[in-house]
């Protein structure tokens, strides 16, 4: 008996509205409401609050039709990772064609609703946005080659780029370095997860650097696009929309990023191994502060901009 006639015969009860939104996966789709908004309020355009509001909301629901898509093609590898096994598929409260269904309708209502609520540009890069991560990072990258996660890391990096295209309905400078800096920031992240949930890519078979080149080459990568990582965020504090916070938050959050990576990759497995991967954890749970730092610097940054403006 297959697997998937293992699931269908374990399924229960019906599920909850609860499992429906965790097939959405919240915690990514709170970054990319987070980023969006921000994209969307540095832009040098005043945007009404309301449009402001359903943009935000139409974009944050095609972040979580990307989810739903992700978690219905993942559904037979996330019964293999612990990290995975208890999402509302692999955990039998969803079935694959509910997950599906509701990632294809949120995406037709995501993209025409932004359309209507902002402009054809910001509508259409959205689309991209969905088309890139379930069809080029989930269907083919993921399970194809070690550099998924670098090439399908643009995918959470257009949210920002969105929103200054629901302001502006274009892209700039500022947008594509906002996009670069969750871009480079994307690789170092995740890395730094695989190297102390390495297992769960083995026993999934997920072609995770760690899986296909090792330890200590994922650690040299992740020192890599670290430096590459800082010269993209400190260009940014020297375009329009940065400004004294901004910098002075990049200095300090770019040195402490490029000290975790030296540590990182002056450890052996064996020294990792014998600290639970201590430094790995802290180093990627100091990549979430990294990028929400950078971008509520960028917040208050316009803020001042305008208080100042305003005052002049």
């Amino acid at each position: 008996m297959s697997d998937t006639s293992l699931h269908t015969i374990s399924r229960g009860a019906e599920p909850e509205l609860r499992d429906y939104f965790a097939l959405m996966k919240p915690r990514v789709m709170s970054l990319v409401v987070f980023t969006a908004l921000v994209g969307l309020l540095v832009a040098p355009v005043h945007v009404h609050p309301f449009i402001t509001f359903t943009s935000v909301l139409f974009i944050a629901l095609g972040g979580g039709a990307s989810g739903a898509l992700n978690m219905w093609w993942d559904a037979d590898i996330d019964r293999k990772m612990r990290r995975t096994a208890k999402r509302p598929i692999p955990a039998g409260r969803v079935s694959e064609g509910e997950a599906l269904g509701l990632g294809l309708a949120l995406s037709g209502l995501s993209v025409m609703m932004l359309s209507l609520s902002a402009n054809l540009f910001a509508a259409g890069l959205l689309a991209f946005t969905i088309f890139f991560y379930v069809v080029i990072y989930t269907m083919w990258l993921k399970r194809w080659t070690p550099q998924n996660i670098v090439i399908g890391g643009a995918a959470g990096a257009f949210p920002p780029m969105i929103g200054w295209a629901v302001a502006t309905g274009g892209v700039s400078v500022e947008s594509l370095l906002m996009f670069s800096l969750i871009f480079i920031w994307t690789p170092p992240h995740f890395w730094s997860l695989a190297l102390f949930m390495k297992s769960d890519y083995d026993d999934a078979g997920v072609p995770m650097l760690t899986v296909t080149h090792g330890h200590d080459s994922t650690r040299r990568h992740i020192l890599a696009y670290t430096i590459l990582l800082t010269a993209c965020s400190l260009g940014l504090a020297f375009t329009s929309i940065g400004g004294p916070v901004y910098l002075v938050t990049a200095l300090v959050m770019d040195f402490r990023f490029l000290v975790g990576a030296w540590k990182l990759l002056r450890r052996s497995t064996a020294q990792a191994e014998a600290d639970a991967y201590g430094e790995e954890k802290r180093f990627f749970k100091l990549s979430l502060w990294y990028l929400f730092a950078h971008f509520t610097a960028l917040l208050a940054d316009a803020a001042l901009s305008a208080l100042f403006g305003g005052l002049a």
